[in-house]
C-alpha cells in the first residue's frame, strides 16, 4: 500500500496494515531509522504491567523462596540425573508411613 506525505499533517499508518501488523488503538510504538529505512516497532509489555503490586510481591517471595533450594545437580548427563531420581524416590518410600 502506498500512501502520500503531506506537508501539513503527521503520517498515518492504514488501518489495514496496523491490523496486519497486530498494532491496537493504545498500543506504544517506537520509531527506528536506519540507512533511511523506517521500523515501526510495537512495545512489548513488560512483566510489570501485568500483576498487581499484591500478586508482584507474592511471585517475589515465591521466587527468593526458589532461589535458596534445595538444589540439585549439576548432573554430567540425563544418566546421571536418573540415577539420582531413583535414589530420591527409594528415599522417600521408606519414609513414607504404611
Amino acid at each position: 500500500m502506498t500512501v502520500v506525505v503531506k506537508s501539513k499533517s503527521d503520517l498515518v499508518v492504514p488501518r489495514s496494515v496496523r491490523r496486519r501488523a497486530g498494532i491496537k488503538t493504545g498500543d506504544r510504538v517506537e520509531f527506528k531509522v536506519s540507512g533511511g529505512v523506517i521500523n515501526i516497532v510495537p512495545e512489548l509489555p513488560s512483566g510489570a504491567d501485568e500483576y498487581t503490586p499484591a500478586e508482584r510481591r507474592a511471585i517475589d517471595a515465591r521466587l527468593a523462596e526458589a532461589r535458596k533450594g534445595p538444589h540439585f545437580g549439576p548432573f554430567t548427563d540425563a544418566e546421571d540425573a536418573i540415577k539420582f531420581l531413583r535414589k530420591e524416590i527409594r528415599a522417600r518410600k521408606r519414609k513414607a508411613p504404611r
